[in-house]
Order: structure tokens, then C-alpha cells, then sequence
């Protein structure tokens, strides 16, 4: 069983890529903002609304891992103490984990922003917001370029990636 981080910016394409992953490889996908809404929590980013959100999409990735399912989150994980829950959940299920990052140019993500989407709130100001307070994400991880990179091509990436970490003499790309 395995436990997939897909982290990056707003509009840098982490949800349209755990989607394709998922798909493919019948993996079960979490991803925040449709957590959020199932919680009716859209428009409430409060301290405490985040924990609720955060929470709930860890209770449901560990009860996945128990029945030995894939699971795919995917979330900005922004600061560095959040990332460390999700591992520590992982571990404690004794679950492989591996972290993927999302990137973008800016000026795509400006215009994947200025259109309405289904599985996000974020506009252009929360991306310079976040962008401004993201913590670099230190573990080793694969990086995918949204911008240039076919989905294909990423998913594919991410299975190459996926087994790579499931060796216990695996190497890690960054």
C-alpha cells in the first residue's frame, strides 16, 4: 500500500494529475477542496476550518491504507509541519509514502486561475498569498512540470516513481 503526495501552488495542476493517476491505477484520491465541500466548509479558511479539513482527509487516507488501498492526496501542503502529519500517518500504517510537486509557469497559472474550476476556490490572490508563504518542500520527491510535460507522460512519471519507492534500496529523484 502506498500513499501519494501530490503537492504545488494553486493552478499548477496537482488535481488534474492525482486524477489521471487515480484512474489509471484505481487509487483512491482525497483532495482538500472536495473534502471541504463535502464538509460544507467552501469560503471557510479559518485556522480551525483547515485543521477540520486536514483532519478528515487523513482519517480518510488511513482508513484506506488499512485495506491496502493506493491513495492519492492531493493539497497545496504548503508548511512543512502539515507534510510531517501525512508521513507520520503513513508510517504509522506502515505504508510506503512518496511526495510529487507540481510546477507551473506563472503566467499559465494566471490564466488556469481567471477560469472558473470545479475543484478549486483559489484565484490568482491566493496564489500569490500561498506562493509567498510556501515552505520548500525538503523530503525527496518528483518533480512534474504541468506546463511542459504531457499528462501521460506525468502519470507515467509518477508509477516510475511510485515503484522506485516501494524497493527498500529505492533512490529518490528531486
Amino acid at each position: 500500500m502506498t500513499l501519494i503526495l501530490i503537492s504545488g501552488l494553486p493552478g499548477s495542476g496537482k488535481s488534474t494529475v492525482a486524477k489521471a493517476y487515480a484512474r489509471k491505477f484505481n487509487a483512491l484520491r482525497l483532495n482538500t477542496d472536495q473534502v471541504r465541500l463535502s464538509l460544507g466548509l467552501l469560503g471557510h479558511y479559518t485556522v480551525k476550518d483547515k485543521e477540520t479539513v486536514y483532519n478528515t482527509v487523513l482519517e480518510r487516507a488511513q482508513n484506506a491504507l488499512k485495506i491496502q488501498k493506493t491513495v492519492v492526496v492531493d493539497s497545496t501542503f504548503a508548511l512543512q509541519n502539515l507534510r510531517n502529519r501525512f508521513e507520520q500517518m503513513a508510517l504509522q500504517s506502515n505504508a510506503h509514502f512518496c511526495w510529487i510537486e507540481t510546477r507551473c509557469n506563472e503566467e499559465e497559472i494566471k490564466s488556469r486561475l481567471s477560469q472558473a474550476r470545479p475543484d478549486s476556490e483559489a484565484d490568482y490572490s491566493v496564489y500569490l498569498t500561498i506562493r509567498d508563504h510556501f515552505e520548500a518542500l525538503l523530503q525527496p520527491h518528483l518533480i512534474l512540470y504541468t506546463d511542459t510535460q504531457s499528462l501521460d507522460e506525468m502519470v507515467n512519471l509518477i508509477r516510475q516513481y511510485v515503484l522506485c519507492n516501494e524497493q527498500p534500496t529505492s533512490s529518490h529523484y528531486s
